[in-house]
């Protein structure tokens, strides 16, 4: 065995060698390229350009690594990369051990500098004021539908989107001993609560449901309060050193978050990409078909639509749509064009690469 291993491994060492060099060279080259978008006040980070990249690996990938995988290296190489330039600071609903938190590091790579806030709210508010380079925010799920702070939020934000990250979301239910001995409550938010909610309603009914701040957060408190469990991820609970009593107890296997990046960075065409807006419309017979029509004339293609509330007491609602599309592309602008003239209330959120 140690004969025929031994060749093999020193295939690998100098392999590994070509890497180390090609890697430097790599960083070397975008160092130079961080000379010249300082020269010019670029932004460090440019999601469509990474977009691209990481599809063209997927594209010539010749095996037997998977695609995804192939992918997760190359964010990592190029967020070592780009913090070489500046190492980004993003903004995220903590504290540590949050989907979002993973979400930043599905977008960014570890390579940055997170900033755990205490609120959806505060997310938006440390991006605006330039606190973070970027945040992240969950914008809806695939079992409970949108998150309506974030958007509510970004209805009146300064901020742009930039990007959107979709992730797995598998929920634990976790205490600090590993077992329910002398549990009385189970802690989550709200979200997560109603996303296990029919596993709770059959394994422990008898336990009181406590919505806090984060997954994170009651992971926290789990770990200090024995008469807790807290649903959260596995990477919480080995945060705040939790025992897992149940993996998996969200009611939909599939169920999915998708987050958006938002900041003050306009990004370009990455060639897939996706618009969102905010629309309102004049409240007579119609006024939504109308305001639509200019999409499907132009061959734009909605993907999402959602209604909130406008607050203003008379039953007037905010429309949230996204449409296949970056607004440089000249049928989505001759759409957006036509659609803002049908429009009581218009507003781009942003357009950004589609989610890998």
């Amino acid at each position: 065995m140690t004969d025929k291993l031994k060749p093999l491994r020193e295939q690998i060492d100098a392999i590994d060698k070509q890497i180390l060099d090609l890697l430097a060279q790599r960083a070397n080259v975008a160092q130079a390229v961080g000379h010249v978008k300082a020269e010019t006040n670029a932004p460090v980070f440019r999601p469509e350009r990474e977009a691209q990249v990481l599809r063209g690996v997927a594209e010539r990938n010749p095996g037997p690594l998977k695609d995804k995988d192939l992918q997760v290296i190359f964010r990592e190489i190029m967020s070592a990369c780009r913090a070489l330039e500046k190492r980004v600071t993003v903004a995220y609903l903590g504290p540590t051990g949050t989907f979002s938190e993973q979400a930043v590091f599905q977008q960014f790579g570890s390579s940055v500098e997170g900033l755990p806030c205490v609120s959806i709210d505060e997310v938006f508010r440390a991006t605006e004021a330039g606190t973070a380079d970027f945040g992240v925010v969950p914008v809806e799920n695939s079992s409970e539908g949108a998150i309506n702070r974030t958007l509510d939020l970004l209805l009146a934000t300064t901020s742009v989107i930039s990007g959107e990250v979709s992730i797995a979301v598998h929920h634990s239910l976790m205490t600090k001993t590993g077992g329910m001995e002398g549990v009385t409550a189970v802690c989550a938010h709200s979200q997560a609560l109603a996303q296990c909610q029919v596993w709770l309603n059959l394994h422990h009914p008898e336990l009181e449901r406590r919505a806090v701040a984060s997954n994170a957060e009651a992971a926290r408190m789990a770990s200090h309060d024995p008469t807790l469990a807290a649903i959260a991820s596995e990477m919480a609970g080995e945060q705040y050193q939790l025992g897992v009593v149940q993996a998996h107890i969200q009611d939909d296997p599939h169920n999915r978050t998708r987050f958006v990046v938002i900041g003050s960075l306009l990004t370009g065409p990455s060639g897939q990409d996706r618009t969102s807006l905010v629309l309102a419309v004049p409240n007579k017979a119609g006024a939504v078909y109308n305001l639509l029509s200019p999409l499907a004339k132009h061959g734009v293609s909605m993907t999402r639509f959602e209604s909130r509330p406008a607050r203003t007491g008379t039953w007037e609602y905010y429309f949230y749509v996204d449409i296949e599309g970056h607004v440089q592309d000249a049928a989505v602008a001759a759409a957006l064009s036509e659609l803002k003239d049908n429009a009581a209330f218009f507003k781009v959120l942003g357009s950004y690469p589609l989610s890998l």
